[in-house]
């Protein structure tokens, strides 16, 4: 059998960093076939090439056994590849029936009018949703539907272009259980029709119920290829998450009171599902707790609700300083409290870009009256401590300290953040991804900082998907999935166990 799709020796990498290391892939037609990996592990990469969004360095692509090149997204759709995206490339306020006309403009000399292309698209959408079991009104509003609903448009517009290879980025993350399953079913008939059906995911139950075959890839390289059915859970966690790592002597390091605390936290997302549902956790002084999950999982709405940029609908946070539990978090009272703050996105929650890089180190010093007060501001102590911290943190790129902060590559935004947060003695440290972006001695100097800060008596509380970054540094670990905190590991770890947690809950 020709496969339908190959990959095979594909190497790309970004900025020195080597996301995929001679990574192959083979599906065939009127199958599913999951490509199961880790956060980082380069799925999503990988089918990113595939679909055209991204040009390998090197390796071959055939298509149906012909050697294929592509030249972007929009010719891959023209040679019968779909994608839907784990965030969804849809226009919100446009209507089903705009988002996939905007998705396949009308070929040259395709003199047709407007209402006549909208016509018989919209005949189109409504075939391809009986197709898919479900009835579709092309004039709704795409921000009028559920995640499930936009899902599917993602189907059908891929669909409608054409596609016979139909790839999907963890597409049963932001959905609940009948959801999925729903979904997982219609997958199934459409491969049975002759379809191939690439599901990236992380979900070993699905794996194990739906795909006909399985891919595993671990740090950009392709590791395994099986039958599912012919694997344990046990068997594909170790493949995914690699041996456990070699037990740590069980010392009960002494911590002091909780100094973090969330109680029956809940988010909920546009449509109502919680994106954390009931989370309760506690950090001590003195202590690395680490919180591990599958990108997707609550840990980001989490963390947004602890640095106080999102209200939570239920639960308190509790901070042992002040012995205030707020409902309603606002990120002023929460640095007044003594903590500090690494969020993931830097550029939205951490820098103001249009500022200089002077005014972003201080503005925290600034409000603690560091500098002076209201009437007058001490601007060559600002400068000097700005300096002092470019140089302590490797700071690269500073060409002045007027120099505008959207100006640093992502790496040295990140490490501007991380000077700042700690130019003082913070009681709480939230840090969300803190290592995204840097190098190896730089995320070494990272890890020393977050270790210092606990022994200082710090509870630092480390959100990220690098579960490797969480064992190392944590004391206790606590694993999301579903938008719930799914389990708890005390020291010693052993990664399979938690690594089966991030994979077997929800």
């Amino acid at each position: 059998m020709t496969p339908a799709l190959a990959l095979d020796a594909i190497d790309k990498s970004f900025d020195g960093f080597r996301a995929l290391d001679q990574a192959r892939f083979v599906a065939n037609a009127g199958e599913i076939h999951a490509l199961l990996g880790e956060n980082g592990a380069g799925k999503s990469t990988l089918m990113n090439v595939a679909c055209g969004l991204y040009t390998p360095d090197s390796g071959t692509m055939r298509l149906f056994g012909a050697p294929t090149r592509l030249s972007g997204p929009r010719d891959a759709a023209a040679h019968g590849i779909g994608m839907v995206h784990q965030h969804f490339k849809l226009v919100r306020p446009f209507s089903i029936l705009e988002n996939v006309l905007l998705s396949r403009p009308p070929a040259a000399g395709d003199g047709a009018p407007y209402s006549r292309q909208a016509r018989s698209v919209a005949q189109a959408i409504a075939a391809k949703a009986e197709l898919l079991g479900a009835k579709v009104d092309p004039r709704a509003r795409v921000d009028s539907l559920s995640i499930a609903e936009q899902q599917r448009v993602e189907v059908i517009k891929a669909l409608v272009a054409g596609a016979r290879i139909l790839i999907l980025d963890e597409p049963t993350a932001v959905l609940t259980d009948q959801e999925a399953e729903r979904l997982l079913q219609t997958l199934r008939r459409l491969a049975r029709d002759g379809a191939t059906i690439v599901l990236v995911t992380h979900k070993l139950a699905d794996v194990k119920r739906f795909a006909d075959t399985v891919t595993i890839m671990r740090g950009g390289k392709t590791v395994a290829e099986l039958d599912p059915s012919q694997a344990s859970i046990e068997e594909l966690t170790r493949l995914t998450v690699g041996d456990a790592l070699p037990a740590l002597p069980n010392e009960q390091p002494h911590f002091g009171r909780r100094r973090l605390e969330a109680l029956d936290l809940t988010v909920r997302r546009a449509d109502g599902a919680p994106a954390v549902d009931r989370v309760s956790f506690f950090v001590r002084a003195g202590e690395i707790y680490g919180l591990a999950g599958v990108s997707g999982n609550g840990q980001s709405e989490l963390a947004e609700l602890l640095m106080g940029v999102r209200t939570p609908d239920s639960g308190l946070i509790q901070f042992e300083d002040s012995g205030e539990a707020f409902s309603a978090p606002r990120p002023a009272a929460l640095r007044s409290d003594g903590a500090a703050f690494i969020p993931a996105d830097r550029y939205r929650f951490a820098l103001a870009g249009a500022l200089s890089v002077t005014d972003n180190f201080a503005i925290a010093g600034l409000r603690r009256g560091r500098y002076g007060g209201w009437a007058w501001t001490n601007i060559g102590r600002m400068r000097a401590e700005t300096k002092e911290a470019i140089r302590a943190f490797d700071v690269q790129g500073v060409r002045s300290l007027a120099q505008k902060a959207a100006l640093l590559s992502g790496g040295n935004a990140q490490k501007l953040v991380i000077a700042r947060e700690f130019s003082d003695a913070p009681g709480v440290v939230v840090a969300q991804s803190p290592s995204r972006g840097l190098d190896a001695r730089a995320t070494a100097a990272v890890h020393a900082r977050l270790k210092a800060a606990a022994d200082r008596g710090a509870a630092v509380l480390l959100v990220s998907d690098d579960l490797d970054e969480v064992l190392k540094l944590s004391n206790r670990v606590g694993v999301m999935a579903s938008g719930r905190l799914a389990a708890e590991f005390e020291q010693p770890f052993d990664r399979q166990e938690v690594g089966r947690a991030m994979v077997t809950h929800g």
